[in-house]
């Protein structure tokens, strides 16, 4: 029955079905054909999503909008602004702080790319020509599931089970995450210099930095609030993001002023759409997971790999290799539903910290976003900007393969991943 899934899916995915829908037709068809009582499949797939974690996602969704309605981008923009100076490639520096502050607040790339998309091309294209301005903007957007909160990681908690919390997985994306930014900086600041583009920003003066740190204080609390409270054990992941609903209408509706009653129902059903998609992938996943645990194919897969190969570093190298093909070609969350109950539990035989492997799961397909032919990033960032696919892609593969290059650090030192979360007790 796996086998039937798996051609079924490939076929109608190829046909340009929606992947939730073509995961679902396909499944339905196997068991069909196999004699299967259908009636089971919507009792499983109600109860796969009757999941108090899951509420976190639609929560963060609303929170990311609210806040990008509130005018925080922009205050983030000008802070990042005041400490980054006067430097080759400033505006680049600026664009990657603001992305990493953005990261804090929307935990998804696709909200926080057409965000910085509309705001700062503009300004980055008149510095810079414009396919290593959008490649700028692509590469920070993609800080959003990796810095916590990201709801990449808490569907990944999710389909991976009690072995993994999701904030021992928020905790493990903080020194990665920050790497890849302040690298990205770096990378910006050498291809500038390449490029002969003069100094950008005004000269750093810490009375400016100080105004606009007292200016944006409210806002930069909002993480220490939800995720301190989150990681300290105060609340759980799902409260948190309630609490960061209710955080971002205060300061949306009494600090910036600039969010309105009127802008509630549109920003309510964008979230609710991107929380729906992702449901809808994971009730329909669930009948694809009964049909691979009725065929053993957990089972039969572990005892295939255990046969290649003993030695975890292979393990994780061969599943790199997967993601990155399926990345390329696969939506990320499909992927995280269809690949995590495989391919987590064979991590677990072989001995794999589950933080380690999970984040290392994560950056895989967050990398994923970024690579053609279905980098929803990039989709994003053209969508808005106009430019062309083929000159985005040239000019963002050096972020891409220092994306890769910090994945390849965290597999060979996992302290880079577990320490943080080892230390707050995870």
């Amino acid at each position: 029955m796996s086998t039937l899934v798996i051609l079924g899916f490939m076929l109608l995915a190829l046909l340009g079905l929606p992947i939730a829908f073509a995961m679902g037709v396909a499944s339905l068809l196997a068991l069909w054909l196999s004699g299967v009582d259908l009636s089971m499949v919507p009792q499983r797939m109600m109860h796969s999503v009757n999941s108090f974690p899951l509420m976190s996602i639609p929560f963060f969704m609303l929170a990311g909008e609210l806040m990008i309605k509130a005018g925080i981008v922009e205050r983030l923009i000008s802070l990042a602004n005041t400490v980054v100076g006067r430097v080759r490639g400033g505006m680049a520096h600026v664009t990657m702080l603001s992305g990493a502050g953005l990261a804090t607040v929307s935990g998804a790339a696709v909200s926080d790319a057409s965000a910085l998309s509309s705001i700062l091309v503009p300004s980055l294209s008149k510095i810079y020509d414009k396919g290593f301005a959008t490649a700028i903007v692509a590469a920070a957007a993609n800080l959003g599931p990796i810095i916590p909160p990201s709801g990449a990681m808490i569907v990944y908690a999710f389909m991976a089970g009690s072995s993994v919390s999701v904030g021992g997985m928020f905790m493990a994306g903080v020194l990665p995450g920050l790497i890849i930014c302040f690298g990205f900086m770096g990378l910006c600041s050498w291809i500038a210099t390449r490029r002969g583009w003069a100094a950008t920003g005004e000269p750093f003066r810490i009375s400016r930095v100080l105004a606009e740190l007292r200016r944006s204080l409210i806002v930069l609390a909002m993480p220490v609030v939800v995720i301190g409270g989150i990681v300290g054990g105060a609340f759980t992941a799902t409260e948190g993001s309630a609490i960061a609903v209710v955080y971002s209408m205060l300061l949306g509706f009494f600090v910036t002023r600039t969010l309105k009653l009127k802008d509630l129902p549109g920003l309510v059903v964008r979230a609710a759409i991107t929380s729906a998609v992702v449901g809808a992938l994971i009730a329909f996943a669930s009948i694809i997971t009964y049909l691979m645990t009725v065929d053993l194919l957990p089972q039969t897969l572990s005892e295939l790999l255990r046969g290649f190969t003993s030695n975890p570093l292979v393990y994780m190298g061969l599943v790199a290799m997967l993601l990155f093909v399926v990345g390329m070609f696969l939506e990320s969350n499909a992927a995280y539903i269809m690949l995590v109950p495989l391919l987590h539990p064979i991590a677990l035989q072989y001995g794999i910290d589950p933080l380690h492997f999970g984040f290392l799961f994560v950056l895989n397909l967050v990398i994923g976003m970024l690579t053609p032919p279905v980098g929803v990033v990039l989709f994003v960032v053209c969508g808005i900007t106009g430019v062309r696919m083929r000159e985005l892609v040239a000019n963002a593969w050096p972020f891409i393969a220092l994306m890769y290059g910090v994945l390849l650090a965290c597999m060979l030192f996992p302290p880079l991943v577990t320490a943080l979360p080892r230390a707050l007790g995870y």
